[in-house]
């Protein structure tokens, strides 16, 4: 039999299936035969105002960049500290959250292995649990997207499946934007599994991180990100906030240079001006609120309440959700667009800058459905 290389392929690397990311600008441009400044990307969740200006002058005054990182990260896990609020002993840098998720999923997951995965939700949760052979058990939200708390209780506790190690929550909940009360976290943390809670959106909400629960949680992660708030998604920048016997391995775990040098200086120039973060978070959160009112004016479209940076819509018309998003996507206006279980006929909205949301709304009532 002849040697076929492909066959050497791990087999559930076949039926896997592959997460759809969002385009940057360049792409689009050139798809769209639009130039970049008349694009209004409202579809990836990314922040309209960018990095902060200190950002740009750390990058460019950095003169090391010939010079590996800090495989310790030291003066950034020492800034976040202050930050978020625990001790730099807790707290792992990565390249982006997604690397955190990756991360967790190759030390604790083998084939076969469950998850709880809470669908609608973010898509990487299962991904990467199913990209190292474990399967993702499906609890459907209910009503109003809120977590079936009870449902998941029974999941993990099922003696007749395979074994549950791990569920995953969001609170902001994306794409949803609804907060996970902390009564259902407690409850969620006293199952014999790791709890990993992504607060990629705390900042836009109107409570509290629940970063420094690790203290008093040993199955609790909290993963959080610069890509929204601080606006330098490009950069894939995010961190874990772990318990001190999770810290131990991860340090032996990970790659010794995860997150790079530009990353590293951008973040630090950030946290060094947090309340220019928070005065940019709060226009946005003002700004979700006039686009919330103003959708909810859209004949078509039904909007969610949110507490992250967008807002999730069913559309109503008789051309449906993916309709309306090729009518946007005519215009320059990219939004994202969900036809699955628990999301049937719905877009995903970002918040933009006023003029952004201006231009979204003239499009939207123009349109003929």
């Amino acid at each position: 039999m002849p040697f076929s290389a492909q066959a050497l392929l791990r087999p559930h690397i076949d039926a896997l299936q592959p997460y759809t990311p969002i385009q940057p600008f360049d792409v689009l441009s050139k798809r769209l035969g639009l130039p970049a400044d008349q694009i209004v990307k409202l579809d990836a969740n990314e922040n309209p105002y960018g990095p902060l200006p200190a950002v740009a002058q750390a990058l460019a005054e950095h003169p090391w960049y010939h010079i590996y990182p800090d495989p310790q990260h030291e003066a950034l896990r020492d800034a976040l500290a202050g930050f978020a609020g625990v001790p730099a002993a807790n707290i792992l840098p990565t390249h982006g959250a997604d690397e955190m998720l990756d991360l967790l999923c190759r030390l604790f997951l083998t084939n076969g292995d469950r998850v709880i995965n809470c669908p609608p939700t973010f898509g990487m949760y299962s991904f990467d649990a199913e990209l190292v052979g474990a399967v993702a058990h499906d609890i459907p939200r209910k009503a109003q997207f809120a977590t079936d708390v009870s449902a998941i209780e029974q999941a993990v506790n099922d003696d007749s499946a395979s074994a549950c190690k791990m569920v995953f929550v969001t609170s902001p909940n994306n794409p949803t934007g609804n907060w996970l009360p902390d009564d259902e976290l407690k409850s969620i943390l006293q199952l014999p599994v790791l709890v990993v809670l992504d607060e990629a959106y705390v900042e836009f909400a109107d409570k509290p991180s629940r970063a420094n629960w690790v203290s008093r949680h040993e199955n609790l992660v909290v993963l959080r990100t610069f890509s929204k708030a601080a606006g330098i998604a490009g950069l894939r920048l995010g961190y874990g906030i772990c318990p001190d016997w999770l810290m131990q391995v991860l340090w032996k775990f990970k790659q010794p240079y995860n997150v790079n040098v530009a990353a590293s200086v951008a973040g630090i120039a950030s946290l060094k001006h947090a309340s220019q973060i928070r005065s940019v978070v709060k226009l946005l959160v003002d700004e979700r609120g006039r686009l919330f009112d103003a959708l909810q004016n859209v004949p078509y479209l039904n909007p969610y309440p949110s507490e992250a940076n967008f807002i999730l819509c069913d559309v109503t018309a008789s051309i449906g959700a993916h309709g309306v998003k090729l009518a946007l996507e005519k215009q320059g206006i990219l939004v994202r667009y969900y036809n699955k279980p628990g999301l049937a006929d719905c877009i995903r909205i970002s918040v933009g800058r006023p003029e952004q949301t201006d231009r979204l709304l003239q499009a939207l009532h123009a349109l003929e459905i």
